[in-house]
């Protein structure tokens, strides 16, 4: 499969902001306990379900993957930046990070019990959004969960050209509306069990949708 075009300023843009990026995101322990909550849920129905690890797609510097892993979860974490998983490899020699692109995942089919895709698919353009979440299905095992969760907004799209203490970035972001996403997934096979959007607050500027959805058996 050819590789998009879009993937490569995302690669080239968080390869550029890797080590910033590290420095100024949030540990999961750090969170709202509404972020929290949704990452201890997702980590109990896939601990309950006992269908296979969890895949972190988009999992940058492998925090979120830790996390998931003290909660009891057997994760792995996959990003399309060299960078990130270098620096991934350094802070958690314990777990696996490999590169690799949520478009077409080196994995088998009905592998995964579980895949979190943690702020990492809204750089996808929404005509992909359908490929996508096809290759989520195709390596969830019956029976496995999806927990997505991301900015929103009313197809908004966002063209920075700095990020993460001004470094240089070339990707773009589209924030597409929460019932979109919802009704994406349906379409790719993935039953939507639960959504949590949260309004922006103090600490967050834009909306956020949580999207926990299960492959059927």
């Amino acid at each position: 499969m050819t590789e998009p075009s879009y993937l490569a300023a995302v690669r080239e843009s968080y390869d550029t902001v890797a080590t910033a990026y590290v420095e100024r995101v949030k540990d999961p322990a750090e969170l709202d306990p509404l972020s929290r909550g949704m990452l201890a849920a997702f980590a109990e129905l896939v601990r309950t379900a006992r269908r296979g690890p969890v895949a972190d797609l988009g999992c940058g510097p492998g925090k979120v993957t830790a996390h998931l892993a003290g909660l009891g979860v057997s994760a792995f974490g996959i990003d399309v930046s060299p960078k990130m998983v270098e620096l991934a490899r350094k802070a958690y020699p314990d777990l696996r990070f490999t590169v690799g692109s949520m478009t077409a995942l080196e994995l088998g089919n009905d592998e995964l019990g579980g895949i979190l895709a943690y702020y990492s698919t809204h750089h996808t353009p929404p005509e992909l959004l359908p490929v996508v979440f096809a290759e989520f299905h195709r390596a969830l095992a019956p029976g496995g969960h999806l927990l997505l969760v991301g900015f929103v907004g009313d197809d908004e799209l966002l063209r920075p050209t700095r990020a993460y203490g001004g470094h240089p970035v070339s990707y773009v972001s589209h924030l597409l509306p929460p019932d979109r996403l919802a009704e994406l997934l349906d379409r790719a096979g993935l039953d939507v069990t639960a959504r949590l959007v949260q309004a922006p607050d103090e600490g967050v500027k834009r909306t956020v949708a949580s999207f926990v959805a299960r492959k059927p058996e």
